[in-house]
Parts: C-alpha cells; structure tokens; sequence
C-alpha cells in the first residue's frame, strides 16, 4: 500500500458558490473556510502528517480590492479566534509564499501563529499565501550561489524544503489546470480534479481519493 505523507489542496470554487447561492463571493470564501477547519480536524484523525492549501496566489491581486481584504480580514479573524484550538489539537501551521507584499497586521497575526505552534507535532498545516510556484522557484536560484544546481540544492532552497512532496493534489471547481502552485513539489503526484466546489467538498469526497490513491500502483518511471 502506498504511503500518504502529503495532501495538497487548491481550493476552487469559493466566489462561484457564494454566487450560486444567491450571494455574493465573499459568502463563498466564508464558507470555504468552514471547509477547510473541517478537512483539517479529518487529516488529523486520519493522521495524515502534512496538508497545505492554496489560499492566496502571487496573481490574485488582480481581484477586486474588496474581496482581496476581506479574505485577509477572514484570515485574521480566524486566527484571533481558534488559535488555541489550533495549539491545542497540535496542529503546527507553515506559511509559504511571499509574506513581505502582505498587510503588516496580517503578517504579525501569521508570524505569530507560526511562532505558537511551531512545538506541535500531529500535523504540519501549510497555507499557501501570495504564493507563486514560478517565484518560488526563481527566489531558489536566487539563493544557490554555487554553480552546481542540481535536485538536491533546488530541494534545500524551497519554501516547503524540510516537507515531502506531496503525494496527492486536490483540485475542486471543475478546473484541470495548476495554476502556479508547487509545479516543482508536484511532479509524481496522483493528481484529483474534481468538478464539485470547494464549500462542497465533505470527507467522504476526500476519503474516497485516499481509498483510490492507496490502490495505485505508483511507479516513479519503474516497472
């Protein structure tokens, strides 16, 4: 059977499902966190050592300004009000991605919340935030000064290097794309993509892809 170290979602779908229910996308990102408190507390009681989500990337600038803060707001005020719970249940949170262009409360909130839970153990949870596969990958060259670029010193220089590589990648919305997210981190995974949107997305869809990925047969350019 196969080992599951690494589940990597890209949560679309929020702003269409806040429409869909005759709302606004805001609602959707609301709900959409839901979701994501929901899959997080079923990772841990399936033990799954590492999950991250695409939360924000370096090209959702372009969307409205108001919807930009409101999801930092949502960001926030998550934070403020279930970090305990987060030090509690031992979820240690990782932030990958350029947090300098962020708002300077957010990145005090988020560099706070690293800080406190950086002793817990059951499951590394990474949000992906203003993250870019491409910049990521430029900021690693960047960083290796010796002419000898190979696997090994792009692994060390990463945003994620003392993480695996994910073995599954989620994708709900009905898109079957990357979208710059882990291009390097995501060259063997199993790959999901799936047309229901993310507020939508219960355990059962996620226990069903664990079930499937348990039964592959995952080669590596082997036999």
């Amino acid at each position: 059977m196969n080992k599951l170290n690494h589940i990597a979602f890209i949560m679309d779908g929020n702003g269409r499902w806040g429409k869909k229910k005759r709302r606004n996308r805001n609602y959707g990102h609301y709900a959409g966190v839901k979701t994501v408190k929901k899959i997080v507390e079923y990772s841990l009681k399936l033990k799954i050592p590492v999950i991250t989500f695409y939360v924000f990337s370096t090209e959702n600038w372009k969307r409205p300004k108001n919807e930009i803060n409101f999801l930092f707001n949502l960001i926030k005020s998550y934070f403020n009000s279930e970090l305990n719970n987060v030090i509690k249940n031992g979820i240690k949170i990782n932030i990958i991605g350029e947090l300098s262009k962020l708002p300077l409360q957010l990145k005090n909130i988020l560099r706070n919340t690293v800080l406190e839970t950086k002793k817990n153990k059951k499951i590394i949870v990474n949000l992906a935030l203003n993250y870019g596969s491409k910049t990521e990958l430029s900021n690693t060259f960047k960083k290796i000064k010796s002419k000898k670029i190979n696997e090994k010193t792009i692994n060390k220089n990463l945003y994620t290097k003392k993480l695996p590589d994910p073995d599954i990648l989620i994708r709900t919305g009905g898109k079957k794309r990357l979208s710059n997210f882990m291009l390097w981190q995501l060259a063997y995974a199993e790959l999901y993509f799936l047309d229901k949107l993310w507020p939508d997305f219960t355990n059962k869809d996620l226990n069903k892809i664990i079930n499937n990925y348990y039964k592959i047969q995952r080669n590596f350019g082997g036999i």
